[in-house]
Parts: structure tokens; C-alpha cells; sequence
């Protein structure tokens, strides 16, 4: 079974989880702890489960899921695995704080591995499905565990909601058809956002306004 711990990151309030199961090994999806107290929580909870990270993966390139990646890898080593589709952006991270005129550290560790087509990132007992979902970013995905019906949408897909996509990169028919392709899972998906609270699919094709089946 999995245990999911999300911490509420940085001044935009993205969502940073920590997913392990029995083994006890985890993944750190979206680190995107700004502040010290952020990046205390989510050792200090690591070090109280016990926890053996394995993998910091990453939804998207744009900066507020990835602030904390520096703290990531000097903790544990790790550095981000991402949609090589985000390869610029994530190459600019510096320049995004620039722009979004935020004062943090820019020695941001290099991307260890770009996630290739049918990839599957696999830890203890679980593995997760990497489905591409373009629009939001060109290289935007989700991680899904088909065991447990979970998806971590990132900026695609959010309770009552979805991505923006007029960010240079963005686009709207992308995200559209992405949105479509996400609406073939299984009603009871949890979805786990990159902001705001979790949600069901089921719940969404009822409500949201940008899904159909």
C-alpha cells in the first residue's frame, strides 16, 4: 500500500509529495520547498518514517515544482528526472526566478535522467506509469500507480480545474487532449494535484467543465 505525505510549498502553494510503501524505499515528487521550515518538514519526516529515498521526479520545468531540488540533492543525492520535452526550461531555472522575481539559490543540480517513452519509475513494491501530458509545459507528465488507481497530475489536471496554458509553452489544444487521454483511467483515481487539494476523476467528469468522456 502506499503512504502519500504532501507538503504545501513556497509562496505559490505548490504541492511537494513524499510516496513509499512497506519497503519503506520513496519517491519525492515535485520538490518545491522555498523556505527552510519547508525543507526541515519533509526531512524531518523522511528521517522519522525511516524513509530511503530513491527517486526525485518531477511533473514539469517550471520553477515552483522544483525549488527545492538543490536541498534534494544535497540531502540525498538525488537529481530531478524529468520529460526531456521541459529540457529548456529546466536548463533556465535561474532565469524563471528572474523573472518571477524570487530570491532563491540558482546552483540548481543538473537533470540526471530524461524520461523516455513507455518508462516506468519503480521503487520498493510499486512502480509508476508515466503518461505524457503536454500543454501545460511541452514536456508536462503524470505519474500513475495502476495498482492503487492513484495520479500525481502535476499542472495538467486540478479539482474543479486545469493548467494554465498561456505560458509561452503552453497550449490549449494539447492540454485538451491530454485531459482526454487522463479520462480513460478508472473513475476511482485519486488525483493528486501540483496545487490545491486532492480529488476523484469520477468526481471530475461530473464537475469540471474542461473533461468528458
Amino acid at each position: 500500500m502506499l503512504n502519500i505525505q504532501r507538503f504545501v510549498c513556497n509562496d505559490i502553494r505548490e504541492n511537494c509529495y513524499v510516496v513509499n510503501d512497506d519497503t519503506k524505499e520513496c519517491v519525492i515528487i515535485d520538490c518545491g520547498a522555498q523556505y527552510p521550515e519547508e525543507r526541515t518538514a519533509i526531512s524531518d519526516y523522511i528521517r522519522k518514517e525511516q524513509l530511503t529515498p530513491k527517486y526525485l521526479i518531477v511533473t514539469h520545468g517550471h520553477l515552483d515544482h522544483n525549488m527545492g531540488n538543490k536541498f534534494i540533492y544535497d540531502s540525498y543525492q538525488l537529481k530531478p528526472e524529468v520529460s526531456g520535452g521541459d529540457e529548456t526550461l529546466m536548463l533556465h531555472l535561474d532565469e524563471q526566478a528572474k523573472n518571477w522575481q524570487m530570491d532563491i539559490p540558482n546552483d540548481f543540480p543538473p537533470v540526471d535522467h530524461f524520461f523516455k517513452a513507455g518508462e516506468k519509475v519503480a521503487f520498493g513494491d510499486h512502480e509508476f506509469q508515466i503518461i505524457p501530458t503536454p500543454g501545460h509545459s511541452h514536456g508536462s507528465v503524470c505519474f500513475y500507480c495502476p495498482e492503487e488507481h492513484v495520479l500525481f497530475s502535476g499542472d495538467t489536471l486540478f479539482k474543479g480545474s486545469i493548467g494554465r496554458t498561456d505560458f509561452p509553452e503552453g497550449s490549449m489544444f494539447l492540454i485538451i487532449q491530454s485531459l482526454r487521454q487522463l479520462t480513460q483511467l478508472p473513475d476511482e483515481t485519486t488525483i493528486l494535484p501540483g496545487h490545491g487539494p486532492q480529488t476523484l476523476l469520477g468526481d471530475e467528469l461530473a464537475t469540471n467543465p474542461y473533461l468528458d468522456r
